[in-house]
């Protein structure tokens, strides 16, 4: 697959050549929605993983960070991949290659013992740092504020709806762990045994710990009978309280929406206005 490796800048091909010589792709990994490339390449030390960035980019960095602070823990007991090299300025990370196989669309998708291994591996990443911060829910809203002032097909009258139900939400101070920030099965893997493993840490930051939950609650949690139980008796607690909680599904219906109108993913996109419908049908009065 020589034209895989052309979507790298040729600065980006260059570090690969001057790190690992030969480099020859054997799978293409990216997803295609956004402008990183992600590549598994055999080299003269072994099948690695290569994630590149384009100009836009600003997963690679977060990534990079995860890596150097807090995905220790999971690779010493071979749940998560020990990066190799990278470079910020060039936008390129690599990895080592993690044996398994993706569960999103498996069978494995609807065993309750991979939600529960799910659940603890979560604890333990969010275990290892915290930081109470008086700004974040704050930012938190000037950011969907500023998604409902971007191009989006959100209807009116439900955009001024949404934009005065955040215009009165409360801001206090917040805990923030460290989070995966896209945590779903999209993103675990599992070998023949069951064995859950984690990749894609793009969108890692520090942010409060049910933000996590986000995308399980819209999707695995809905679908798999008894998936938020397991999930739960794993992470060993519910940090849901309900009014940050309604506040959290209202700006990532919003992001989902119209992040997905941008990149044109029109599925992606329903679902967005489907979590729309779906926050807004309950009483506002929960996020106060």
């Amino acid at each position: 697959m020589p034209d895989a490796l052309e979507r790298l800048t040729p600065h980006q091909r260059r570090l690969l050549t001057q790190r690992f010589g030969r480099t020859v792709v054997v799978e293409d990994m990216s997803w295609g929605l956004v402008a990183t490339t992600v590549l598994a390449v055999d080299t003269g030390e072994g099948r690695l993983v290569v994630k590149a960035g384009g100009a836009p980019d600003r997963h690679i960095a977060r990534e990079i960070d995860a890596h150097e602070r807090w995905t220790a823990p999971w690779v010493r007991q071979g749940r998560a991949a020990r990066m190799v090299f990278a470079d910020r300025a060039a936008k390129l990370v690599v990895t080592e290659y993690l044996p398994g196989r993706l569960i999103h669309g498996t069978r494995a998708a609807a065993a309750l013992d991979v939600y529960e291994q799910a659940g603890s591996l979560l604890a333990e990443f969010h275990a290892q740092e915290g930081v109470l911060d008086d700004g974040y829910e704050r930012s938190a809203n000037v950011k969907t504020a500023r998604w409902l002032a971007a191009p989006h097909r959100i209807g009116p009258e439900i955009t001024r709806r949404l934009r005065s139900m955040i215009g009165e939400w409360p801001t206090p101070a917040v805990v923030l762990v460290p989070t995966h920030g896209d945590w779903q099965g999209r993103n675990w893997l599992a070998d023949e045994s069951g064995f859950v493993k984690v990749i894609d840490f793009g969108r890692a930051a520090l942010r409060p710990a049910a933000e996590d939950f986000e995308r399980l609650s819209a999707r695995e949690f809905l679908r798999v009978p008894g998936a938020e139980d397991a999930f739960l008796r794993g992470y060993g607690d519910d940090p849901r309280e309900p009014g940050a909680w309604f506040r959290q599904r209202v700006r990532a219906a919003v992001a989902v929406a119209v992040w997905a109108f941008h990149v044109g993913d029109e599925p992606y996109e329903a679902e967005g206005h489907r979590m729309i419908a779906e926050v807004l049908s309950r009483t506002s009065s929960t996020s106060r």
